[in-house]
């Protein structure tokens, strides 16, 4: 059963940070109470109007990080009596949290929810997992706990080395592969110089270091708009050494910190607050798939989205698919024929990187930009999901 009359409006982010950069010392709840705040504004609500709140991470970190959801609502301003929910669905968690909200407003729950989510990945510590019990003697080990987030819980491969499994089965080219990433850093490019992505991000004061004082953080700080193909054909293969891999840094999402936030309401709820619709969340899918081709994902559910909804490929005016590798695109595009020039136009996880906990949410708020620019009805967000799933949620344009 489709949802009925939910709300999606004021979205808002941060920008993101590279790896280890600009968000590295601000701690997740800073990240998520900011652009909690940022999209009730957008919204011209009080916080005290929204009842729920559902924050989407797949990485606690920070000694609050299993609390994260109940700590962004309350320090955001919403009253005690507010719920909060923490969710995680992989590579698919920011779009989970808005599919969340929306199920707690049409189950009678909430009436006005924010659906938000973030990762800080530079805050991940190391572990000793050795020393809880004690350690008999000898060096201990540390484990890298971003190693937990990127490794396929099933075979242990990191999720690269699946992506090339991919690659491999389906027979795609290395060359393809650059050429996507090439085109996401070249419209991550052009979007920025538009203004397009300024208008979804919230800037925030982070720490300048030894410097003292604060500066302003405004825009993303991953892509490289003037990278060459020939500077992307001399990558190496970073998950396989024989020669024969075709995943690079290049043609890969990277490793970013972030946090974004919208608003979801009834229509009912929304009319009442005088919160202004900017589209309706009006169907989503999760299907399975083998763990070792993941990112096989978007296919399965685009194409179950579609026939619950009665569409085609052709009905849908854009496409978010997320880039947690190149080759998640040409599979897509390959197997369901979605246009490249109705595709990730504004850059994707390649070129703006991939926070799984704010990633949806992101991929969502562009597209309903984009949907208003243009005067178009629809449009699909999906991404593939470490540990074999794909997700696609369908919204349609408000008004």
């Amino acid at each position: 059963m489709s949802f009925t009359d939910i709300v999606l409006a004021a979205g808002a982010r941060t920008p993101f940070g590279d790896f280890g950069k600009s968000l590295r010392d601000l701690p997740l709840t800073q990240l998520g109470v900011h652009v909690v705040k940022a999209s009730l504004g957008r919204a011209g609500i009080s916080a005290t109007q929204a009842d729920h709140l559902v924050f989407g991470n797949t990485a606690p970190v920070d000694h609050d990080g299993l609390f994260v959801s109940r700590k962004v609502a309350l320090l955001a301003g919403l009253p005690e009596e507010s719920s909060a929910l923490g969710v995680i669905r992989a590579c698919g968690t920011g779009s989970q949290a808005i599919v969340s909200a929306a199920q707690q407003i049409q189950s009678g729950h909430s009436r006005i929810a924010i659906a938000a989510g973030g990762e800080n990945f530079s805050r991940i510590p190391y572990l000793a997992p050795q020393m809880r019990w004690g350690a008999v003697r000898g060096p201990v080990e540390f484990v890298d706990g971003l190693d937990h987030v990127y490794r396929c819980p099933f075979t242990q491969e990191l999720m690269g080395e699946t992506a090339e499994s991919l690659t491999a089965r389906f027979g795609y080219a290395r060359e393809a592969m650059d050429a996507w990433g090439l085109m996401s850093q070249q419209r991550a490019g052009a979007a920025m110089a538009s203004g397009f992505l300024a208008r979804q991000i919230v800037p925030i004061d982070v720490p300048q270091g030894g410097k003292g004082g604060a500066r302003r953080f405004e825009h993303d700080e991953f892509p490289r708009p003037q990278v060459t193909a020939e500077k992307l054909a001399s990558l190496k293969p970073v998950f396989r050494k024989d020669g024969k891999g075709s995943v690079t840094a290049g043609n890969s999402s990277g490793v970013t910190d972030g946090a974004a936030a919208l608003v979801v309401a009834s229509g009912d709820a929304a009319r009442a607050a005088g919160i202004r619709p900017e589209a309706m969340l009006v169907d989503w899918a999760v299907v399975g798939v083998a763990p070792e081709i993941m990112g096989a994902g978007p296919v399965p559910a685009i194409r179950k989205l579609l026939e619950r909804n009665r569409l085609r490929v052709d009905d849908i005016d854009y496409f978010e698919i997320n880039e947690a590798f190149a080759v998640v695109n040409l599979h897509a595009e390959s197997e369901l024929g979605t246009p490249r020039d109705r595709t990730n136009l504004y850059g994707g996880g390649i070129s703006i990187g991939h926070p799984p906990g704010a990633t949806g949410l992101r991929m969502t708020i562009t597209a309903m930009h984009h949907l208003a620019d243009t005067r178009g009805r629809y449009a699909v967000i999906s991404m593939c999901l470490g540990s074999g799933m794909g997700m696609a949620t369908l919204i349609e344009r408000a008004g």
